[in-house]
């Protein structure tokens, strides 16, 4: 609701939030002119139905805003909003997309052909900016039909990027009150980055003095001490039961496809030593089978085999005696998404030859060119289960230092959890209770015989995109609940990849929305995943609170060294390099001194 007050605040927006017997109400309040400052009341749908502000006159509405935002208005009143074009009704924000701009002669602008949360504050410059170039092309162009396409076409892009931030902060007003627990140093730092317009560093060139104090706390949070306080969210350290991380960023799982009969090879033990020795506080292997027929492709490995074994425990002897690293096996099955080409063959397509059987949940093939699974009797579900148990036997004789089972992207965990490809009529399918049942088996049977001190986590997809016939954002924070309450340790939130007929939405860290929901709904350590490829987006994530963990995929498998060379870009000194290079660090942080000096881009 739209009302206006005598009250006076500062330049600024200010922000209120007040706790009232029905739920959060809070407020936008900013100076309209000199004497007066427009004051937007902002709520649930429940809180406003509790209140019975449906039933309430204008006035009524406006008493009950009086009484709840009492003490901030220092007995000035609230008044209607009578030069608006909607008064003072309550309303839903309307979010306006228009696929054509112009009609013949008439032309729309500001919110009519694009609206924009009035959070960010860009309606009015909207419209503005629209208006002059309208102005310019109707007197630069021959006519008014080219007139009205140069200004599409100019404006289109720039009315959608603010759009697009209007968007998010829009949805973060909607679900503020997943974050009015957060410590106010937090709250305040995801408030102000919840557009994603304004970055860490960003806000650091706003106001470096509050962001230093906020990463300090951050950092105190964490357990950190000494001179380590200065430092950007990354570089905190973290602990899961008793393994001890020294920072936040991990190499997330990749596949290799370089396995021989699902034995790692020297490639794996190369690629993963590089990375080990990159700086990262945590380091997964790629999904490792827990059987032969598990396996997705003939190039994936295995914990299987004895020579299996002696190949892993030799990664994971150097990656323990040559640096800081800690590293996870990451366990799973493949299901009906098994016996596939390598990945640079046809992602998921069937082999040419020597297809092993599969099977899953129930008889859904991946594609109508991917074999029709077995469906899994009782049996069947004994067998993997063991197979899973026997490898994380082996993975704690190997020495890893933390487990994680893959129940995401379609595989044979995931496929029991989506309805999609669960269409199981026994206690295993129907309600998402029954589908996380064999799930939870796996987990628990492999918790009890992984050692107590160290951490299981599970991956899972929070996000089918199909709609609400797969598993929604919604549907995946009573997955994760699930997962808290049995007691894994953390949520690796992934997203897609469970059906062909997936439509994702994606962007910027765009799995990131998944992960905040469910660590701040959940109560839940999370790590995040997906297209995050800047120390930027790591630290905005970590010190909004979002994630505990940010997993980084493909800048890894470019630059090994990506968390040594952050270090650099953010002038951090308390990363540990191999002694080996020590005198490349020294080169690149003097370099990076020079062109900083200069004025330069590091």
């Amino acid at each position: 609701m739209w009302l206006g007050t005598t009250q006076k605040f500062d330049d600024a927006f200010t922000f209120i939030f007040e706790k009232t017997e029905h739920g959060w109400v809070w407020a936008h309040a900013y100076q309209f002119d000199s004497e007066t400052a427009t004051f937007i009341v902002e709520c649930s749908e429940q809180t406003w139905a509790a209140f019975g502000f449906g039933q309430m006159t204008q006035q009524e509405s406006i008493a009950v805003c009086e009484r709840i935002f009492e003490k901030h208005l220092g007995g000035h009143p609230l008044m209607t909003n009578a030069n608006h074009i909607r008064g003072s009704a309550w309303i839903n924000f309307p979010r306006v997309l228009c696929e054509r701009w112009s009609y013949k002669n008439l032309a729309l602008m500001g919110d009519a052909a694009a609206s924009a949360h009035f959070s960010i504050g860009s309606g009015t410059k909207l419209a503005l900016e629209s208006a002059v170039a309208l102005a310019d092309y109707v007197e630069s162009e021959p006519d008014l039909e080219a007139a009205f396409r140069k200004y599409e076409d100019a404006r289109r892009t720039e009315v959608l990027k603010l759009q697009s931030a209007a968007r998010n902060s829009l949805e973060w007003f909607e679900e503020v009150e997943r974050y009015l627990g957060l410590d106010p140093v937090q709250f305040n730092y995801s408030l102000l980055t919840r557009s994603q317009r304004i970055s860490h560093e960003n806000l650091r060139l706003r106001d470096a003095e509050w962001l230093a104090g906020a990463e300090e706390w951050f950092q105190r949070k964490a357990g950190a001490g000494g001179n380590m306080l200065r430092r950007a969210p990354m570089f905190a350290p973290f602990r899961l039961r008793e393994m001890a991380l020294n920072n936040r960023i991990v190499v997330s799982p990749m596949a290799q496809y370089k396995a021989v009969d699902g034995c790692p090879t020297d490639w794996h033990f190369s690629h993963y030593a590089e990375r080990a020795k990159g700086g990262a506080g945590l380091l997964y292997i790629e999904m490792t089978c827990v059987s032969p027929e598990g396996r997705i492709t003939p190039g994936c490995p295995g914990f299987y085999k004895p020579e299996h074994e002696v190949a892993w425990k030799r990664l994971v002897d150097f990656v323990h005696a040559e640096t800081e690293a800690k590293i996870c096996a990451q366990i799973g099955h493949s299901g009906a998404k098994g016996s596939t080409r390598l990945g640079w063959e046809g992602t998921d397509e069937p082999l040419s030859s020597g297809n092993w059987p599969v099977m899953a949940p129930s008889a859904v093939p991946w594609s109508p060119q991917n074999q029709v699974p077995k469906a899994m009797d009782r049996a069947d579900m004994d067998i993997v289960r063991d197979q899973f148990v026997a490898s994380a036997e082996m993975a704690e004789r190997c020495g890893f230092d933390m487990l994680e089972i893959h129940a995401a992207h379609g595989y044979l965990l995931s496929a029991f959890i989506t309805p999609l490809t669960n269409r199981r009529t026994d206690d295993y399918g129907g309600s998402l209770e029954n589908r996380m049942r064999y799930p939870l088996e796996i987990f628990h049977a492999v918790r009890a015989v992984w050692p107590a001190q160290k951490p299981i986590s599970m991956r899972i997809s929070a996000n089918d995109w199909v709609g609400i016939e797969g598993v929604t954002p919604a549907d995946a924070v009573e997955i994760a609940r699930l997962l808290h309450q049995a007691g894994v340790d953390l949520c690796d939130v992934s997203a897609g990849q469970t059906t062909i007929a997936a439509r994702p939405v994606y962007g910027r860290m765009f799995q990131t929305p998944f992960s905040d929901r469910i660590r701040n709904e959940v109560g839940m350590a999370t790590m995040a995943v997906g297209n995050i490829y800047e120390p930027d987006h790591a630290n905005s994530i970590l010190m909004a609170g979002r994630a505990d963990l940010v997993a980084l995929a493909r800048p890894h498998l470019t630059d090994p060294y990506w968390t040594l060379h952050a270090a650099v870009t953010l002038g951090d000194r308390g990363v540990k390099w191999p002694d080996p290079y020590l005198r490349g660090r020294d080169q690149i942080y003097r370099l990076a001194e020079r062109e900083a000096a200069a004025g330069l881009k590091v």
